[in-house]
């Protein structure tokens, strides 16, 4: 076990060493061909003011490079202007150096890879010879243990002997491997594995003695990167966090172990920022945020040691981290910076899994209040940790959710008193602390979100503060509301709504009057956002389930109003995203209020929670069409015309079958109206859409009048017929045929005229000829109606039947024969070709055989008399020749 941990030890600080000094290595080469490029660019002054840094080996051999100048020379030799770049300029001057070339493969090895792997193996050297001590008995474990701690010291000190030699030296250094680098980290190694080794396997060392020395070797190592490198930091960092781990105890000491860390922590972060090693502070806090998981198996009892390792974390990311706080690197303007904010969430989620893990315990959610009180001050401080707002509100809500979803007593009360409704006893004693604690919260974030606003002026910043302001007192005031109300109508809850929209209501009125600022729209158009919520969420609250579908669609009515007093493009859009949300909510019940929706024909639930957001949503799409088309306008105009549609279907459905909107099956009254109502909404479509010009418009118009022809073919013809199936139809004229087939025709025919010169000619034709099917089918069903009463299916068909058949389709081609010709149109006259000329097939294929006697005769003869009276109008009437006039005589 001892191999393979100092193993992995060695492992992972020389990958550090390795990744470190290769970029340090492109850096430095990156560096000189700048300088050289800027040399050889500008051509600066002959003698610098410093000593220059020293070349790589690679440059030109030393008995070509000019020697160094005396001071003598240094003092009198003139300085270099622009005029030296001139061809008859002074060329006393040495040339620019080349800029540096990219090592080689044979100076790879040599200057790098040979010093790492060396470093490598003298760690693993000192591992293997105490492993063979062990296993030949040479050395007993004590001088096992000493002899590796003295060459762990052995290698530190060779390690600082050559850094100083190096740093005295005047051998240009290369850019190759760190030796002192490497030496230092393979003795931190050495010393590393001894200490556990003295701890683990010889019992050498209490566990406090062996956790005390394990640290410090982790803190020595990082303050020995100052001087070598950020590979002793890699290998620093990991060893620190990692010596707990290394060290058991039957009693552990959550305390000791905090403040340990805190004390790593601290090292940490301040060789990260002296050095600005962004990867260091990351890498700290990760591995301080793991620690925190499993000391949470605990239980709540350790929520003090916790709660400590959590702040003190916060503090010094605060302190050391967060760019222009305190002693933090320097911030760049109003920018938020990922690690500035990111270090503070890690803390702050850190405090939300105390508060969850100790089921909101007091100490835990005070802990929590701080921290969050904690990164609004640090972001109004310096805009760089911004982003810690955002999760800091997003956390508050996920605890106060969390709490009202876990909870669900039957009865709670305030602490002034019960609620109207709610019951006198209470039976969980956090209410108190949680209704108190999202007072602070929403005040915090609340008043803190406005007047971020005329603290900071980049968009960015000022529009996360306004979200935050807005998002977290409504988040909160709903989770109070789930919790403590059970989601049921709750009076005090609806004022404080209305209290709240008009705090947000004020806020958006003062901010509109101040002068224009960068951002500054958007953020009116978020507290504007929150008034229109603020109200819903009061409407939802006072009145019965059912309501909040219905608020919902009131506020995108209010936000679009909005949007034409204050032109602010969110506005518009989050019109658009409420309209998206009631379409949703209708996905999920779309009874609107489940089994309370009634029985009552049209005056249900389903009128109110359909009818008004149907027409919520149109006179949202007016006034947003008064600003232009836009998507925000092509998402609210979906929403009024589904609702329009549902309105009408579902209240069909819920009258037809005595208010079960979900029975399986649809009869032929049912289809029947949901066929003329989707023909009867297209046509009102078309003559819209030629007023606004909306493809929306254009395609639902196209959609409904594709629905109504699956709906007639599939459902009047097929499933539902009368003539296939024992439906009864009703009387003799008022009854379902007029309803299922005659209106349907009348209608079609309508929507063919709605459509011609606006269409395409097939369009239009089409829809003439399913009202001419239509029509036909509704002829022939009334005539059967005539001869087998109600229900149509039952009983042959006789002669007569047949002969009035053949005699009412003559009778219906001659009417529209003499439409088309009165009213001059082409159309009814090819209707009328096409029903006599099926009249004639029916003729020579069904009554030629079926037929027999005086009805077989008078069938031929009097189609026949209509033939011959059809071709006499045509020749007389609509196709007469005009006979030429005789010609003139001419003049003799």
């Amino acid at each position: 076990m001892l191999e393979f941990i100092v193993f992995v030890i060695a492992v992972v600080a020389f990958a550090f060493a390795l990744k470190s000094m290769n970029e340090v290595a492109a850096l430095r080469m990156r560096l000189e061909a700048l300088e050289g490029a800027n040399a050889a660019a500008i051509r600066p002054p002959l003698v610098p003011e410093h000593e220059p840094e020293p070349t790589r080996a690679t440059s030109p051999p030393a008995a070509a490079t000019p020697p160094p100048l005396p001071p003598e020379a240094i003092q009198a030799a003139p300085a270099k202007t622009e005029q030296a770049a001139e061809p008859d300029a002074p060329t006393g001057a040495p040339p620019a150096p080349p800029p540096p070339t990219q090592p080689g493969f044979e100076e790879t090895i040599g200057t790098r890879w040979v010093v790492w792997l060396g470093g490598l193996t003298l760690a693993l050297g000192g591992f293997f010879m105490v492993r063979y001590s062990i296993e030949a008995g040479l050395l007993g474990p004590g001088v096992r243990t000493m002899l590796g701690g003295l060459f762990a010291l052995a290698l530190l000190g060779a390690g600082e002997w050559t850094r100083r030699k190096e740093s005295i030296s005047t051998i240009a250094p290369l850019l190759s491997a760190n030796i002192p680098a490497i030496l230092t980290a393979a003795g931190t190694a050495v010393a590393f594995a001894t200490v556990y080794a003295a701890y683990a396997l010889y019992d050498f060392l209490a566990p406090a003695t062996a956790f005390v020395l394990l640290g410090l070797v982790a803190l020595g190592t990082l303050a020995a990167a100052l001087l070598h490198g950020p590979a002793l930091a890699g290998l620093g960092v990991v060893g620190a966090f990692a010596t707990p781990t290394l060290v058991s105890s039957e009693k552990p000491d959550f305390w000791a172990l905090y403040i340990y860390l805190a004390i790593v922590t601290a090292a940490s972060f301040g060789l990260a920022r002296i050095r600005l090693w962004r990867w260091l502070a990351v890498t700290t806090v990760v591995f301080a945020l793991l620690w925190t998981f499993p000391c949470l198996q605990c239980g709540p009892s350790m929520i003090g040691p916790h709660a400590f390792h959590v702040v003190a974390g916060f503090i010094l990311a605060a302190l050391s981290v967060v760019c222009g706080f305190m002693f933090g690197p320097e911030a760049e303007g109003e920018q938020v910076e990922s690690i500035s904010s990111g270090s503070l969430i890690a803390y702050l989620f850190g405090a939300l899994l105390i508060v969850l893990n100790s089921f909101h315990a007091d100490p835990a959610m005070i802990t929590f209040g701080l921290l969050v009180a904690g990164s609004l001050l640090v972001a109004w401080r310096t805009p760089a940790a911004t982003a810690a707002i955002g999760a800091a509100a997003l956390f508050v809500f996920v605890v106060f959710a969390e709490w009202a979803v876990r909870g669900n007593p039957d009865m709670l009360v305030l602490p002034g008193g019960p609620l109207p409704g709610i019951g006198p006893s209470a039976t969980d004693g956090s209410i108190s602390l949680h209704l108190t604690t999202a007072a602070i919260f929403a005040g915090m974030f609340g008043v803190s979100g406005f007047l971020a606003q005329r603290r900071f002026a980049t968009t960015a910043i000022t529009v996360q503060w306004a979200a935050a302001a807005t998002f977290t007192p409504l988040a909160l005031l709903i989770a109070l509301y789930a919790r403590i109300a059970q989601l049921d109508r709750s009076i005090p809850f609806a004022i404080l709504a209305v209290l709240l929209a008009a705090a947000f209501a004020a806020a958006t009125e003062f901010l509109t009057r101040r002068e224009d600022r960068p951002g500054h729209s958007a953020s009116i158009a978020l507290f504007a956002t929150g008034t229109l919520a603020a109200l819903a969420l009061a409407l939802t609250f006072a009145l019965e389930k059912g309501w909040l579908t219905i608020a919902l669609a009131l506020m995108s009515l209010g936000t679009a109003w909005i949007s034409l007093q204050r032109p602010i493009a969110f506005l518009r859009t989050l019109a658009a995203i409420l309209a998206g949300m009631v379409v949703l909510r209708i996905g999920y019940e779309p009874r609107i209020v489940g089994d309370a929706v009634g029985t009552t024909p049209i005056f249900n639930w389903l009128l109110w929670g359909y009818g008004i957001p149907a027409a919520s949503f149109w006179a949202a799409s007016i006034f947003l069409r008064r600003n232009g088309d836009d998507a925000p306008l092509r998402a609210v105009e979906p929403a009024a015309i589904l609702f329009t549609i549902l309105l009408v279907f579902m209240e069909i459905r819920h009258a037809v079958n005595q208010g079960d909107v979900y029975r399986y099956s649809a009869g032929l009254t049912e289809v029947a109206l949901q066929v003329c109502t989707a023909l009867a909404m297209a046509i009102g479509l078309e003559h819209l859409r030629i007023r606004s010009a909306s493809i929306v418009h254009n395609i639902s118009a196209v959609l409904l009048t594709v629905f109504a022809g699956l709906a007639a073919v599939f459902g009047l013809m097929l499933l539902d017929t009368p003539i296939l199936w024992p439906i009864d139809v009703g009387g003799s004229f008022i009854n379902l045929l007029l309803l299922g087939y005659a209106l349907p025709a009348v209608l079609s025919l309508l929507l063919s005229y709605a459509v011609a010169g606006r269409r395409p000619a097939a369009y239009g034709n089409t829809l003439a000829a399913g009202a001419l099917i239509l029509a036909l089918t509704y002829v022939s069903f009334e005539i059967r109606r005539l001869y087998h009463g109600p229900v149509l299916s039952y009983g042959p068909t006789t002669g007569a039947e047949q002969y009035t058949y053949s005699i009412a389709w003559l009778a219906f081609g001659v009417v529209l024969l003499g439409i088309g010709i009165v009213v001059g149109s082409q159309r009814a006259r090819m209707a009328s070709a096409a029903v006599i000329a099926l009249t004639i097939v029916k003729a020579f294929v069904i009554d030629m055989s079926q037929l027999t006697g005086v009805y077989r005769a008078l069938s031929f003869m009097c189609l026949g008399v209509v033939l011959v009276a059809i071709g006499w109008f045509y020749q007389r009437i609509l196709f007469r020749r005009q006979t030429a006039p005789p010609p003139v005589a001419g003049v003799g």
